[in-house]
């Protein structure tokens, strides 16, 4: 007895009919591929008697060639499921699951190959690459590592990176001493430019291509293959209906080939000459539609292969730079001019396009509870050597485009004018030192380093005396009896500076990289200075906008200290991909395939007439939907009313025609007026017409 075979995944419940008449040949629904068959042939199953023998040089039948009525793999009373699928959807030798997984063409034949070489390293090492390309390329693959990648970009917003804000990654180290070091070793400051991040990304990319290289090719032929031929007995599908028509078979099949291509079905006819297994001739009519979903589900996933090559190429051809510029200063797209600089592999940083910024006027508003309102960089720029100087304005996600670049305002601060003088009140030196922000009220941490104070070296290595501040800036200053100086406003309404000096050697002279936002203090020592605290202090407060308050006299030397105003900063970033116009088509083409795939259903209608010993025609009409069984009976249900009022109603009006011409003949030859002939209505003729066709 055979076993009643169970419904493929997609498909609703209930797809098999109970009635194995239903499907005369195992191709009334899908053709099964032709595979490998990893079965011994006959001759070597042992002397179980039940299968022919075969000589050396006769191949065995396939499977599919064993007669109508039954499947590879199953008896004759067994039948091959209703709901599986034709054309791109029957996988060819050596393809992978129902799952999504797909092979190279030949993938099975190399392993069998490999198989048959023998246990020798050559065949093992074919064998594993076979196996390690078909688990790359399968969709449980895919996800695993789309997954991953996603997983693996959660650091990458939760800590600061360097390409982005350098000051905060500097932030992040002071804060977190111990653990920063061991982040930094596993690229966490720089996680889309991480090794890792690299290979997760890579093997994504390579897993959907050969993912969708086969299933492009199926889907490909299945656009130009006919729908599958009608079932037996279309009408004991779920759903489906079965009357009798006064009209021939071949009529009958027209009719419902009007009314399917009127619902933007694709159509398929049996050709006059087509016969059925039993001899009849086969008038049928065969209908599928929703091939847009698997259309789509493809374009969505060839959109996110080209969308990672977009991101992919942009990082090769594209690069960035940020730099801090000081209101009244500038920078050209130079790559000494950038505080931080990352360039792809293909980028030449000695050709970079030559144009120039300056920031005239730097502006920011806030509310009454310090939260930023808008930011504002007043620029003039030059778009290449010689160019005329235009001017314009760069906001918050509103950046200046120059050429094939944009530049981004990504952060802002203070920047207090500092001014050394000697004894003789000549200036020394004198900068606009940028503060980093440690909070929202942007209380900010400033360091200053001198290196060339113009005093004597000392000890006998004659080591340079040089001089460093550290402090803390506060835009609006108050006093708070427990913290010390605060700031309590993000403008700077009151500035205030708290320092701390050092002299001795800073080792700047050395050639060795330094941390630019702390001093280090080794071979450093810290002395009292006289300011508005009092003499002999370690620590002082001047305020910027007092002239009387913001000297610092008693440094080393005689020299003094004078803060006399300040300015905010604007840090800018510079970014060039060219490829970003593929990655947004590629986003828009993927919402708009997903759309698709979500929304469209993919089904089959099947319409067979057989023809009736005394005239007219049994017309069945029967279906099958992959998905929204629901949604498809009901659509179904309106089909086969349509189809069956096409081919009941025609006859029924015209056999009311017909009598009511011979009645008025009749008339006519007995000499009476003829009567009016009243209309016939269209639902009471159709409700005779079929009434009188089942009538013995």
């Amino acid at each position: 007895m055979s076993t009643r075979p169970t419904a493929p995944s997609g498909h609703v419940d209930g797809l098999r009919p109970d009635d194995p008449t239903v499907l005369e040949a195992p191709e009334a629904f899908d053709p099964p591929a032709p595979r490998a068959s990893s079965r011994r042939p006959p001759a070597a199953r042992g002397p179980a008697g039940s299968a022919p023998e075969t000589g050396p040089d006769e191949a065995p039948k396939a499977d599919s060639e064993s007669g109508a009525g039954t499947v590879s793999g199953t008896g004759p009373g067994d039948v091959p499921e209703a709901g599986q699928e034709t054309g791109a959807d029957a996988r060819p030798a050596g393809a992978a699951s129902a799952a999504g997984s797909a092979e190279p063409a030949g993938a099975a034949g190399f392993a069998g190959a490999a198989g048959a070489a023998g246990a020798g390293p050559r065949a093992a090492w074919l064998a594993l690459l076979v196996r390690s390309w078909r688990q790359l390329t399968s969709m449980r693959t895919a996800l695993v590592l789309l997954f991953l990648l996603a997983l693996a970009a959660v650091p990458g917003s939760l800590i600061p990176q360097r390409n982005l804000n350098p000051m905060k990654v500097e932030e992040y180290f002071a804060e977190h001493p111990t653990l920063a070091p061991w982040l930094d070793r596993f690229s966490a400051f720089n996680v889309f430019g991480a090794p890792w991040f690299a290979a997760i990304y890579l093997l994504l990319f390579i897993s959907l291509i050969g993912c969708l290289w086969s299933r492009v090719h199926w889907h490909a032929r299945a656009l130009f293959t006919a729908p599958p031929k009608a079932p037996a007995r279309p009408g004991r599908l779920p759903g489906g209906s079965t009357w009798t028509s006064p009209l021939d078979a071949p009529d009958a099949v027209d009719l419902a080939r009007g009314a399917l291509r009127g619902r933007r079905f694709r159509v398929a006819v049996a050709p006059g000459d087509a016969r059925r297994p039993d001899g009849s001739p086969d008038h049928s009519v065969a209908a599928e539609k929703g091939y847009l979903r698997e259309s789509g589900n493809l374009v969505f996933h060839l959109a996110l292969v080209a969308l990672l090559a977009g991101m992919g190429l942009g990082s090769w051809f594209g690069y960035q730079g940020t730099v801090l510029v000081v209101t009244g200063n500038g920078f050209a797209n130079t790559l000494i001019s950038y505080d931080q600089y990352s360039g792809g592999e293909l980028v030449d940083a000695a050709g970079l396009p030559p144009f120039s910024l300056t920031l005239d006027q730097f502006s920011a508003s806030y509310q009454d509870n310090g939260q930023p309102a808008d930011f504002r960089a007043d620029v003039s720029y030059q778009s290449d050597i010689g160019s005329p100087v235009r001017t314009d304005t760069i906001r918050v996600n509103h950046p200046l485009r120059i050429g094939s670049a944009k530049i981004y305002l990504i952060g802002h601060g203070y920047a207090p004018h500092f001014v050394l003088r000697d004894p003789a009140g000549a200036v020394v030196w004198e900068s606009y030192v940028p503060c980093t922000p440690r909070d929202g009220m942007f209380t900010s941490t400033c360091t200053v380093k001198i290196p060339d104070t113009g005093l004597p070296p000392v000890g006998e290595r004659q080591e340079p005396q040089q001089l460093a501040f550290s402090g803390v800036f506060t835009p609006t200053t108050v006093l708070d009896p427990g913290h010390g100086y605060v700031s309590t406003f993000p403008a700077a309404r009151a500035p205030g500076l708290t320092l701390t000096g050092f002299v001795g050697n800073l080792h700047l002279n050395e050639g060795i990289p330094q941390n630019v936002y702390a001093v280090d203090t080794r071979d450093m020592t810290q002395f009292p200075m006289t300011g508005p605290a009092g003499e002999k202090w370690i620590a002082q407060v001047v305020a910027l906008n007092n002239p009387g308050q913001r000297t610092l006299t008693g440094l080393p030397g005689g020299l003094s200290l004078e803060v006399d105003g300040v300015r905010e900063f604007a840090t800018f970033q510079t970014k060039s991909d060219p490829y970003k116009g593929l990655v947004l088509g590629a986003s828009v083409v993927i919402i708009l395939g997903l759309v698709a795939s979500l929304r469209v259903r993919r089904r089959r209608v099947w319409v067979r007439a057989t023809p009736l010993d005394g005239g007219g025609s049994t017309v069945e009409v029967g279906g099958l939907s992959r998905s929204d069984a629901q949604g498809f009976a009901a659509e179904l249900a309106a089909l086969s009313e349509e189809i069956r009022l096409d081919t009941t109603e025609a006859e029924a009006t015209a056999d009311d025609t017909t009598a009511a011409d011979t009645t008025a003949d009749g008339a006519a030859a007995d000499g009476e007026k003829p009567a009016a002939v009243m209309p016939a209505d269209p639902v009471t003729s159709t409700t005779i017409s079929a009434t009188s066709e089942r009538e013995p």
